[in-house]
């Protein structure tokens, strides 16, 4: 259930009950800037909202840090790195320029397309760059899923399946190997050990920019929100 900040109807909060809640808590997310009410069953909606408004000050100030990013036409999004911005144009089928994202003028959801759009070149991308570290190791992954996490960039399991978060297709490309080096690594060494991260150097180099680009920046990817 959502609520919205009275005189500010962009800014909504998810209302969450919880057994566990002896009052109301809330909390603005560092990644998206997505904010959540928690408390106990038994208090009623409106005292939610009025938690929600006396909080404004408090989440206006913080909301400036983190500002979500609703995709549109003319939103400039980061695509492998490149910074795309989106136009809408007289074609068919959305498609990817030098530094365009062209969408059909009549797209019903612009967000819903260009997401679309970067999950087929998040899947492309991240099959080749797992063939490729997987073949320089001579191990195999039985696949891979793409999923929105908000905790981890990639996984693999002890199966050998890898999971990687969709959102790495708008980070350099760099990144981007990095990432599968790292998850593909896992099929040799399933920890964190010297002997993991030997073998992540082994197969991608220094991986040193890559992974400070994602501690320092990773988070700037969650800022867009395509389903709006």
């Amino acid at each position: 259930m959502q609520i919205f900040l009275s005189g500010y109807p962009t800014i909504r909060a998810t209302l969450r009950r919880s057994r566990q809640a002896k009052r109301l808590s809330l909390r603005i997310s560092s990644l998206d800037g997505r904010i959540t009410i928690t408390g106990p069953h038994f208090v009623p909606e409106s005292k939610f909202q009025e938690f929600l408004d006396s909080k404004a000050e408090w989440i206006l100030a913080n909301r400036k840090q983190i500002e979500c990013v609703t995709v549109h036409d003319s939103t400039t999004v980061p695509v492998l790195g490149k910074l795309r911005v989106i136009k809408t144009a007289n074609i068919r089928k959305i498609s990817l320029e030098d530094d365009q994202i062209l969408v059909p003028q009549r797209s019903s959801s612009i967000g819903f397309q260009v997401k679309g759009l970067l999950k087929s070149l998040a899947r492309n991308q991240l099959a080749r760059a797992s063939d490729h570290y997987a073949q320089r190791i001579g191990h195999t992954y039985k696949g891979f899923r793409l999923r929105d996490t908000r905790s981890r960039w990639g996984s693999c399991s002890s199966d050998g399946y890898l999971m990687y978060s969709w959102r790495l297709v708008m980070a350099p490309t760099s990144v981007l190997d990095y990432v599968a080096a790292h998850e593909v690594a896992h099929l040799v060494e399933m920890n964190h050990s010297k002997s993991f991260w030997s073998v992540v150097g082994d197969i991608y180099g220094d991986y040193k920019e890559s992974r400070d680009w994602l501690r320092t920046q990773g988070n700037q990817l969650h800022r867009y929100d395509f389903n709006s």
